[in-house]
């Protein structure tokens, strides 16, 4: 069989963007410049808990906001790039040493670079995350709420590595799955969340930036959901040839990465995506692959409850799409729909109600508060619920498109899936 290679499409009002810069709206092409911030900072910074081991910079205050170093005797002008128009100059000590002050960041996650004479590079303080189709620094800003995703002492699923073949991108390709504390005690059958990424990241990012594992453990322990299996897979697939699954999209130049970067980004274009409606991320490579390769994997591989009650499909920003399409495309597949800033289900395009009605036994849609199609989905919940079908719509307090609006998405969804 012959696909074409994912296209990236944006619904309306949603862009398929993963985490937006700061200061940039999802959907709304490339922002102005962000002010400044010229206040003295409060002086009781800490190194971000994203550093390398026994590395000082970046570190965050009190006010969220950040403070890097970079050595760059050489360089002629060095910047804090946090995309979106967020560029903010550092300042040439004696020493050599660059310094340079963001302004107040959203709680959570935010990728970043450092821009030195024109060239991006990662802060080299920082660990490195898949994101905005490279890997790159980031830096976290704590936040009030981060207890759900802490590091506890209670009892730990496991993150583990899992290879294999693809008939349909004809290559060996991988995912990470996620089992239960308890999975390793018994044989018990486990119901199963397919869980996908945003556009420009990959399999990494649920398990790195967004904590799936920590959030599920947590949950667990607190007897606020039931045991699932995780799994989650790389949504860009090239079909065919040499390095299938780990490609770009067409017309990328060599070592672009496996995606575009989001809109506003580094490098990134000003606006991600065509437009082309809310069923364009039905009938792609990655479809067929879940259907015709991971899921048969998985359900041969792991002790699965291998049915259409117990197995569900989730994702974010892009992700989300894509779980808008391969849900409305196979039903009897899949009972539980999480869509995290990446559309919503209208009414319009359920073909037969009552069937919908029967098989979906959660639709749960989200946003961030600060997000443009947060209205819109809740008042596609709200038409759902009128139609009888378990939809529920959540939005995260004081945050946009990022990883901290789908952090607590998937906290908010686990503690409603596969329950009785």
């Amino acid at each position: 069989m012959k696909f074409a290679i994912l296209t990236l499409a944006v619904l309306a009002g949603v862009t398929a963007m993963a985490q937006a810069p700061q200061g940039a709206p999802a959907g709304r092409g490339a922002p102005p410049p962000v002010e400044i911030d010229k206040s003295a900072p409060t002086e009781d910074f800490k190194p971000s808990s994203l550093n390398q081991p026994g590395k000082q910079y970046p570190e965050v205050n009190s006010q969220r906001r950040v403070r890097t170093q970079l050595l760059a005797p050489n360089a002629q002008a060095v910047l804090i790039n946090m995309g979106g128009g967020a560029r903010y100059p550092m300042t040439k000590g004696e020493n050599g040493v660059w310094t340079g002050v963001t302004n107040a960041l959203d709680e959570g996650f935010h990728y970043y670079q450092l821009t030195v004479d024109g060239l991006s590079i990662p802060d080299p303080g920082t660990q490195v995350f898949y994101g905005s189709s490279r890997w790159g620094g980031a830096v976290e800003i704590p936040a009030h709420d981060q207890d759900f995703y802490a590091l506890k002492n209670v009892p730990h699923g496991h993150l583990r590595e899992v290879h294999y073949f693809s008939k349909v991108a004809n290559a060996t390709l991988q995912s990470f799955v996620y089992t239960p504390p308890d999975y390793e005690k018994g044989t018990k059958r486990y119901p199963v969340l397919y869980l996908q990424h945003g556009a420009g990241e990959d399999e990494h990012g649920w398990g790195g930036q967004g904590f799936a594992g920590l959030i599920l453990d947590n949950l667990l322990a607190a007897g606020k959901a039931k045991p699932f299996i995780i799994v989650i897979s790389n949504s860009y697939l090239v079909v065919g040839g040499a390095g299938a699954g780990r490609g770009g999209l067409p017309g990328a130049a060599p070592g672009a990465g496996r995606g575009p970067a989001p809109a506003g980004a580094p490098g990134g274009p000003g606006r991600a995506g065509g437009g082309r409606g809310p069923m364009a991320m039905s009938g792609t490579p990655f479809e067929h692959a879940l259907i015709e390769d991971i899921i048969p994997f998985i359900d041969a591989n792991f002790r699965t409850l291998a049915d259409q009650p117990h197995r569900g499909l989730a994702g974010l920003s892009m992700g989300g799409m894509l779980t808008h399409g391969i849900t409305l495309a196979h039903t009897d597949k899949f009972s539980h729909i999480g869509m995290f800033s990446g559309g919503s289900i209208a009414t319009s395009e359920i073909k037969d109600m009552a069937d919908f009605r029967k098989k979906v036994k959660l639709l749960f849609v989200s946003y961030g508060s600060r997000e443009p199609g947060s209205s819109a989905g809740q008042a596609a919940v709200e038409a759902l619920k009128k139609e009888g079908v378990n939809s529920v719509s959540y939005e995260s307090p004081q945050t946009a498109h990022e990883w901290q609006s789908w952090r607590r998405s998937l906290h908010e969804f686990a503690q409603l899936a596969f329950q009785k």
